[in-house]
Parts: structure tokens; sequence; C-alpha cells
């Protein structure tokens, strides 16, 4: 006997990342749950194998154990853990039995490893505290393995932009730097220091040098990345050389197994969000395209096949993500594991190792042999779903306006209870349309980001979610065609999919809202153009572009490039597409859900739709606010918060 998917669920879901190939190819991952009782998380190591074997538990305890890393010959595995109540530090875990051993003491944490390749180093990104009022020169410091905390009370002296990062909040006191670890006794050498931060860091076979994606010193331009390459004698670097120059945003360079190429992603556009491939030369020292511009590629590590003639990495593609080969230099794409779901978080050995699910199918993680035909399930983590209603979920093509007098098929998912389709029929149940997120995104079909669909669709309500026009994965043409026009082209097409479902009588008249981020714009835009919408659910918003501009951590960047708009008209633009000028036509109930400490779209956005709401007094709405919660709370916050949230969305929804 199955039961309906509830918000509790929360603590039964298990999130599976860094997924990592040893040599002799096993696999190692962290997997993450929810602690009921201290109401957080905890994460710990998992040894999965493709061989048949049942997987086996590594480390336990209620830390949060993450990003393990085999070493060369496989003996050990690097990790960070926060096993002591402290700042994540790397550890050292035998692989033939035996407890861990703490092998850094940064002051201020670690948050990657990478082995060398004689294993006997480690690369550690950690970050390093600075003193923001002596400005650059103050970032000039090499003592980061050492150097306390800021206080967290001393006044924030802003200087340059950024100068706050959602998650972090103020980020001038702090940059995040390289360091090389001895394995034997820990020994400690920070080897980059100055105004920038390290985001990855590669080495490179022999061992003699590094590429890291670093970001840029020049005002205006700190939040773009570029590709570099040190040159290391004795943990030291003796020079640095910049292989990027093209690309805004460069990211994830990871070296080929013979030291000829680095491939990396990134976008020409600093606050263009799709990122193609791109390979560098070291002959040469020439940077290209590596396969088709139209190539959107998942953030993520890129793994180089062993013969190292190609490389794998997950593509983004009409709205799925798939696993996928391109031969180097060739740039000749091979998708090796595809369907109508999200594949992530891919690793490479002698076959692929990644995660999947879509919205009736949990995350778990996939084997799939280079060249073998049949996929592999190796894990059951969260088998708990066998015990939940059965859902159905048709992923299909609608016929909507193109915005200049023609039609164009737009993809949408559809979920409902299974043999729901036929019930409806009868009864025409309510639909929830649920904008995604961006705009420059598709449909996150993550469990964890949204879990009211489950629960809705056991209830008996239809969700709809659909990537219409400017949505990325198809084509820069596609999602180029949105800039300046938020609302405007996209509004119509979700019309024209929710009209086609009442023709085929999948839904009634009862139509409701909702969408966090872009998608909590386009709940707040929608109910302002459309007084029939029965309800709403509005989370974390853009709700007033021209103040977004200025109050986001990324606004000065992202949404001048979304809006595409010179100084002047930008003004003009934020004035008729804001969803805050368009409350006085509001006539929906209207939920609304913010973390206070949001610094992607913070929660003035969501208080100057909410203020203009009540105020008007025409309709009922409401605002709830999360302590501590950020732009992400929905998907990782706190659990008893993420929790009540889903009660809540339920709960507004059931007006219906």
């Amino acid at each position: 006997m199955t039961q309906s998917f509830t918000p509790e669920d929360v603590y039964l879901e298990r999130v599976v990342s860094g997924l990592d190939v040893s040599a002799k190819n096993q696999v190692v991952c962290s997997v993450k749950g929810a602690d009921r009782e201290k109401d957080e998380y905890f994460s710990c190591l998992w040894l999965l194998s493709a061989m048949g074997e049942e997987p086996r538990q590594l480390t336990w305890g209620s830390s949060l154990d993450s990003g393990p890393r085999w070493s060369p010959d496989a003996s050990q595995i690097a990790y960070l853990s926060n096993r002591n109540q402290g700042s994540s530090q790397v550890y050292l875990l035998p692989c033939n039995g035996g407890e861990p051993r703490q092998l850094t003491s940064l002051a201020r944490g670690a948050s990657d490893t990478r082995w060398s390749p004689t294993g006997d180093r480690l690369l550690v990104i950690g970050d390093v505290t600075v003193d923001p009022n002596q400005r650059q020169e103050g970032c000039v410091r090499d003592d980061g393995a050492k150097a306390r905390a800021p206080d967290p009370d001393s006044p924030k002296l802003c200087w340059r932009l950024p100068y706050k990062l959602n998650g972090t909040g103020y980020i001038l006191d702090t940059r995040s730097h390289l360091f090389v670890v001895d394995v034997n006794d820990g020994q400690t050498t920070q080897i980059t220091s100055g105004d920038y931060e390290v985001r990855s860091a590669a080495w490179s076979p022999d061992g003699k040098k590094i590429c890291i994606s670093r970001t840029r010193e020049k005002p205006n331009e700190y939040h773009c990345t570029d590709i570099w390459v040190l040159d290391v004698e004795n943990d030291n670097v003796r020079r640095a050389e910049r292989m990027s120059f093209d690309q805004a945003n460069s990211s994830s360079p990871s070296w080929s197994p013979d030291g000829r190429w680095i491939v990396f992603t990134g976008s020409l556009n600093s606050g263009d969000p799709k990122c193609r491939l791109w390979l560098v030369d070291l002959e040469t020292k020439e940077v290209k395209g590596l396969g088709s511009e139209s190539l959107e590629v998942v953030p993520g590590d890129l793994c180089w096949t062993r013969s190292g003639d190609s490389v794998g990495f997950i593509q983004a593609r009409e709205g799925v993500q798939s696993a996928t080969l391109i031969s180097v230099p060739e740039g000749q794409c091979k998708v090796i594991a595809k369907g109508n779901r999200h594949l992530d978080s891919l690793a490479l050995g002698d076959g692929f190792v990644y995660t999947a699910e879509d919205p009736t199918s949990p995350q778990e993680v996939y084997y799939k042999a280079i060249g073998g035909e049949q996929e592999q399930k190796i894990s059951s983590f969260n088998a708990w779903w066998n015990e939940r209603d059965k859902l159905a979920v048709m992923y299909r093509s609608f016929c909507a306006p193109d915005g200049d007098g023609g039609t164009e098929d737009i993809d949408g998912w559809v979920l409902q209870l299974q043999g729901g389709i036929e019930r409806k029929r009868k009864t025409k149940g309510p639909l929830l349309v649920d904008f995604h997120g961006g705009p420059a995104s598709y449909v996150d079909l993550r469990f964890s980001a949204h879990s009211y669909w489950q629960i809705l669709a056991c209830a008996g309500w239809t969700i709809l979610s659909a990537n219409t026009v400017g949505s990325c994965s198809y084509g820069r043409k596609f999602s180029d065609r949105l800039r300046g026009k938020w609302g405007e082209l996209d509004l119509p097409q979700h019309l024209a999919i929710v009209k086609q479902l009442q023709i085929e009588g999948v839904v009634g008249d009862s139509i409701a809202v909702s969408g966090t981020s872009y998608g909590g714009f386009m709940a707040a835009y929608s109910i302002g153009k459309c007084e029939w919408i029965s309800a709403a659910v509005v989370c974390a918003p853009v709700g007033n572009i021209e103040s977004h501009f200025g109050t986001s951590d990324g606004g000065y960047y992202s949404d001048t490039y979304s809006i595409d708009a010179k100084k002047i008209e930008f003004h003009q633009l934020a004035y008729r597409l804001s969803p805050t000028f368009l409350m006085d036509n509001v006539r929906t109930p209207t939920l609304f859900i913010q973390g206070m400490e949001d610094e992607r779209c913070p929660k003035s956005q969501t208080e100057e739709l909410y203020v203009k709401l009540a105020w008007a007094g025409k309709v009922k709405t409401e605002m709830v606010l999360y302590p501590g919660a950020d732009h992400s709370f929905s998907a990782s916050g706190r659990p008893s918060h993420r929790v009540d949230a889903l009660q809540r969305i339920c709960e507004w929804l059931e007006v219906v």
C-alpha cells in the first residue's frame, strides 16, 4: 500500500554529489540527508560498485563529509569534513581500513582538493583573510593558513563591485586562494595571493604546472574569470601566464593526459549564463571553441577519457541533460546516456558514472560502460520513493505564439498522479503553472527544488512547467529573443499551453501560478496581467528590475545583459516590465515566500510587492520571511524551513 508525498519527505531525501572514479574503477560519492532533531544536514561518503557489490558506507556521524577524491594509486581518499565542529578541513581516509586522518588546519577552512600526479601533494583551495581598509594592497598576504576570520561586527567598507555574494554576505574581507599541502606531514604552503579569487585548479600531468580559473582585478570586471597557467617549482609560483582573453567567464579547466590541451567552459559575455566548451592548445597558446557554438554545458567537472582523445561532460539540450563525449581537437559529439531526465555529477573511468532523476524517479547513481548499450543503477539511496503513490509525467510539445505573428513548438513537463488524465477529463481538476528561474535556464527537475510538485500531484493537481522562449538549451537565438521582453513573450506562450490543456479536457478553470527567482517574477507579472488566476505563490522574485540592479549581488551585470538596453532605455524597460507597477491590477490571493539573507533577489524585492498588495487591500495576501535563509533555501535551506514552506504552499493553494 503506497502513500502520498508529504512535506516531511524532506527528511527522507538523500542527495548525491561529488562522484569520483578510482584507477581501479571504484566509485566514491557524498550522500547528504537532513537531521530532523538537529534541524541541519549531514553527509557521509559511500563506496559504490559497477560489479554488483553492495554499496558500503565509509564515513559516519553528523558531520558534513564532501568532495571525495581518489589518490592516483587508489590507496586513499582525500575529502572535506567539518567533523571537529569547525570549518571544513582536508582528511585522508585509507582504503584498507582505519580512521580518517586530519591533514589540514587552515584557519578559514578548505573548499576543494586535487591530487598531484605523484600522489604526494594536494592542491587545496581555501579562504584567506584580507584587510578591506587597505583595498588592493590589503589582499597581498601569504599568511592565509593561519590568519583568523575577520570580526563579523566590524564596519564593512565597500570599495568595489561585487561587495557581497548570496549565501555568504559581505565578501571584501575574504579571498579564496590556492595552497599546496604535503600528504605525509600536512605542511601547507600558500602559493597565490592578491585581489582575486581562485575558483578551481588542476595539476598538469607532469606535476610541474597548475591551471586555475581566477577572477580579474580590473574595476567592474571582478566578477569575470579567466584561465591562467602557473609554473611551479618547490611549491612556489615562478611564472603566471593568462591563457583566456575573449571569454568573460571561464571555469572548470581540465588538463589532457598528454599535457597538450586544457579544456574549459566559458561564455563571451559576463551576464550570459550559457556556457560552451573551449580548448587551449598549449603548444601554440591558441584558444578556440570546441564543438558547435550552440553546444551548452552544465557546470561541473570536465572528465578526460583515459586515452586522452575525448572529454566527458553533461550537455543541456532541449530541456534535458545528457552525458556526452566530445573528441579533441575535432569537436565531434557523441551522446552516451540520455532520456527525458536530468543527468548530473559526472565521473569517468572505464565507463560513465552519473546521477539521474526526473519528476517520477528520484536521484540515484548509474553506470554505463563506454560503448555499452545498457546502463546499470548502482545505488538505492532514495528507495523510500517506492512507498509513494505512482506519478506519471509527459514531456511534450505545445503550439504557442512566437511573438512575431506566427507560432512555434514549446516543450513542457506535465506531471500528474498515475492515471490522472482519465480522471481529470471527468473532474477537470486544478492546474499549477510553475515558472522556471533564469530566465536563461530551463525547468529544474530536482525533487529538492520543488517538492510541492509531487505533493500536489498526489492531491489531484496537474503540474505544468514549460521551457518557453528565453529558456536556454534550445540555442542562442531562442534564448536571446527574451532579452528586454521579460514576461511579454513568455507569458502568452504559457497561457496558450494552459488553453490547450483545457481544450484537451486535462484541466478545468482553476489555475494557480508559482515560481522562484525569475519564476517569481513571472508569477507576480502574470497575476498583474490576468485577474482570473485563482491563487499565486511568489518566491524570492525580481519585483522591481531597477532596484534589483542595485541591490542584487549580481544585478549590475546580469540584469544589464538580460534587459539588453542602454542606460536611458534600461529605466524605461524596468518601469514597463517590473511586476511592482502592476500590483494595483492584482485580484489573486497571493502568498510571498522569501529568505531574509537572500542577496540574489533581496527581501526588499518581495517586500515591495507585498506592501503594495497589502496596502491596496483588494485581495488576501501574506508574506513569510525565513531568518538566515538565502536564495537557495527552498532546495538547501534549514530543513524545518523547507518543510514549513511546503506546508504553507500547499495550504495556500487549497483555496483553489
